[in-house]
């Protein structure tokens, strides 16, 4: 899955593809690169981030999807309804909901549906997450989500550990090692770790516990390395999808790890 943001604040690539045809081209040079699905968003969920007015999420995903829906498999990624039924009217079959709120939405349109675990909203999830025991509270969250979304109808559902929305370095962890648990319940897993800042973290030689210290993180664009060891991990834990920027260097080690494994 390709990560394109239509936003002016994402963490890794705010602003690129803000123009509609540096978004459509970045879609279109994503699928020839092997990607299954582009997932289109139009309102940043980075930590800290505000929220986007309905028509401006709109106005800068309808048009997005529109053109790329009949070239490749889209998603939206949003937590707005009335974002979801454009979207999904527009073209797009995959419903991507950090929310976790809108799976009716999804199955109105006979759609796909990701279910997305995040303490909090980004404006304050990074604000000191807390938890007794991540793996089985993020785990509960899901099952219980992909049960009540199969219940309105939705017949394909995804679920995401939602790592990096409100999860400390230490949970993110925590969560990456417990993946076999979740691929387990049987619901396929979507995993997104790419240029999060944990790896930033992990990357600069900062500690496991999450202690920042004095090393400053590498930045969004130099954790390409960590970010293809935590998608290997994740395919090689059963993970149905890996949710990236980097779909070329990615769909590579994807397919050097099928041929290893097969």
């Amino acid at each position: 899955m390709g990560v394109l943001n239509i936003t002016s604040d994402s963490f890794s690539d705010g602003g690129i593809y803000l123009d509609f045809e540096a978004a459509v081209h970045r879609g279109r040079q994503m699928a020839a690169e092997g990607a299954d699905v582009v997932d289109v968003g139009g309102e940043s969920t980075r930590p800290g981030a505000t929220a986007v007015a309905a028509g401006e999420e709109l106005r800068r995903v309808v048009p997005v999807v529109e053109a790329l829906a009949g070239e490749v498999r889209v998603s939206i990624d949003t937590t707005k309804a009335s974002v979801a039924h454009a979207a999904l009217a527009a073209g797009a079959t995959l419903l991507n909901d950090v929310s976790s709120s809108l799976a009716a939405v999804a199955a109105e349109h006979g759609a796909g549906y990701v279910a997305v675990h995040c303490k909090g909203t980004p404006a304050d999830m990074q604000r000191d997450p807390r938890y007794d025991d991540v793996v089985r509270e993020v785990g509960e969250f899901l099952e219980l989500r992909a049960a009540d979304a199969r219940a309105t109808g939705v017949g394909e559902v995804y679920i995401d550990p939602g790592i990096g929305f409100g999860k400390s370095v230490s949970h993110n962890l925590q969560l990456l090692a417990a993946l076999p648990r979740l691929v387990a319940t049987g619901v396929p897993v979507l995993v997104g770790t790419s240029r999060k800042s944990f790896i930033g973290h992990l990357g600069a030689g900062g500690s496991p516990d999450g202690r920042v210290g004095d090393i400053p993180p590498l930045g969004a664009d130099d954790r390409l390395e960590g970010s293809l060891a935590s998608a290997v991990w994740a395919m090689a834990c059963g993970a149905a999808f890996v949710r990236v920027h980097d779909v070329a260097a990615t769909v590579q080690a994807a397919r050097l790890f099928r041929e290893t494994a097969t």
